[in-house]
């Protein structure tokens, strides 16, 4: 895990950038303390690197360059199956000078170009260059478990790892965009490419870009969610579930450094470590942070009984007000802009505490959004089964909506009547877009915070058209899928950007299972 930065020139030189890139480096150096490498090519490309080394310590060093030096690459994560890759080049007659998965990508890049990222299981971002030729190519896995923004700086392109890295540059003055701000009142998170500041976007996961110079010329999503629906029973269902995160523990464990856990005694993470413990035929170190402010805050009796279930030591964090005072300036800072959700302190103690065991954390980020877990499916779901049992009626094709298999599971909102008052006081029966859009809406209350000279700027018509173009292009006609395909390409993003900051911040890796 590390930090990357990579400048590109269309001819113009770039030696004026020297200083300025070690400006941005230090501003992610957290990101990587076991090493800083930097790579010039005159009027080409400029690229720098902070490693968190983690395979093939003494060796993986970055940029990397292959033996002749044409073509480098600056990468940011881990390709999981980079054993099976290494083979395959291998019989190809490819030689390798290190055991390190950034070689094993470096390579398959040089021999197949873009068509190697269908064959990496992994999260990556990364920029890989060609000096003869001057092109580029700069990708970020399926989920985007791994960030990479993009900003053109004067003449100059600029990929790096966080914002805060583009700032430092002392070329992009910070301006905020009024589209990305609304989108954050609604969602807690902005669409697509947009950041809380102009000019700096995101690159989407599952996209790949090439180019030459300064220039983007292609843009490809090489990956989008299945939503067939091809599982006859729950049984299967299980019984495959168990298979594919089994061999995917039996990848991601691999590490040249201690690797541990986190468990926060809910079914996601619990799964991971029993299964990763399974896998090892060991169990590894559990790390779980808990309030204590009555038994509502605190959930470790759930994690000390997995844990003692799998023999897996337990390391509990308790934060206190204080830990909030102090950590919150530096989690900020480490945050960039505004994020989704109320996660960032908790995950940020546990992962500090995980730091001084281990450089390597499972976690269960992913499956709510892959499985259904947030309360707010069954409200939606049953407002539509509702629909459908008075108009006699069904919008979904074969994944038709019914009251009797919504009826079993509402005891889950037992908690959940002001949600529900406030949701069906308006609108009921509408579209499934506009159903949805009112139930993640969170800008009421919010507006009034701003100045009305901001306010006026904002424009929540366009958020919407936004919001419905991504929500109806799911290939499905199911709501609940409709609602788990939004969530999985614009909600877990943003969730994972605060998983990634909050690890990088503690200079741990952060491996989830689920995606």
């Amino acid at each position: 895990m590390c930090g990357l930065v990579s400048v590109h020139s269309s001819g113009l030189p770039l030696t004026e950038y020297e200083p300025r890139l070690h400006a941005m480096l230090e501003a992610i150096a957290h990101r990587g303390p076991d090493g800083r490498g930097f790579h010039h090519v005159p009027g080409s490309v400029f690229q720098g690197h902070v490693r968190l080394a983690i395979i093939d310590p003494e060796h993986g060093q970055q940029p990397m360059l292959t033996r002749d030096g044409r073509f480098s690459i600056v990468f940011n994560g881990a390709i999981y199956n980079y054993v099976e890759l290494r083979r395959s080049l291998e019989a190809r007659g490819v030689r390798f000078s290190t055991s390190s998965d950034t070689e094993v990508l470096l390579q398959a890049l040089v021999l197949d170009g873009t068509e190697a990222i269908a064959q990496l299981n992994g999260m990556y971002a990364f920029v890989f260059h060609d000096r003869e030729t001057g092109r580029w190519i700069a990708a970020r896995d399926p989920f985007g478990i791994k960030p990479l923004y993009m900003s053109r700086l004067g003449t100059e392109l600029v990929f790096a790892s966080e914002i805060k890295a583009i700032l430092a540059s002392g070329l992009r003055v910070p301006r905020l965009d009024p589209t990305a701000l609304a989108q954050y009142a609604v969602f807690q998170f902005t669409l697509g490419r947009r950041t809380m500041y102009e000019g700096v976007d995101r690159i989407p996961p599952a996209t790949w870009l090439e180019g030459r110079g300064s220039e983007v010329l292609r843009e490809h999503r090489f990956w989008v969610p299945n939503q067939e629906i091809d599982i006859e029973s729950e049984e299967q269902a299980a019984e495959l579930v168990r298979s594919i995160l089994s061999d995917t523990l039996r990848l991601q464990l691999r590490s040249d450094v201690p690797v541990g856990s986190s468990l926060s005694g809910g079914l996601d993470s619990s799964v991971v470590c029993s299964l990763a413990a399974r896998e090892l035929g060991a169990p590894l170190p559990a790390f779980h942070g808990r309030f204590d402010a009555g038994r509502s805050f605190d959930e470790s009796p759930y994690a000390e009984a997995l844990a003692r279930s799998i023999g897996s030591e337990l390391h509990v964090v308790t934060p206190t007000p204080a830990d909030f005072v102090v950590a919150m300036p530096k989690i900020i800072n480490l945050l960039d802009e505004p994020v989704a959700g109320p996660g960032s302190f908790p995950q940020f103690m546990v992962s500090r505490m995980a730091a001084s065991e281990v450089k390597v954390m499972l976690g269960g980020q992913g499956g709510d959004e892959i499985f259904g877990g947030y309360a707010r499916y069954l409200i939606a779901y049953l407002e539509q089964a509702l629909k459908g049992a008075i108009t006699g009626t069904q919008e979904e094709g074969r994944h038709i909506v019914t009251l009797e298999n919504v009826v079993p599971q509402l005891r889950v909102l037992e908690t959940y009547f002001p949600l529900m008052r406030e949701f069906w006081s308006d609108g009921l029966f509408d579209s499934m877009n506009r159903r949805y859009f009112s139930l993640i809406d969170r800008s009421r209350g919010v507006l009034e915070l701003l100045y009305p000279e901001i306010r006026a700027e904002l424009d929540f018509e366009a958020v919407f058209d936004e919001y419905a173009a991504i929500f109806d292009d799911a290939p499905t006609p199911s709501y609940i899928n409709k609602m788990l395909g939004f969530d999985m390409v614009t909600l877990l993003p943003a969730l994972l950007q605060v998983e990634d900051r909050m690890s990088m911040g503690a200079s741990l890796e952060s491996r989830v299972p689920f995606l």
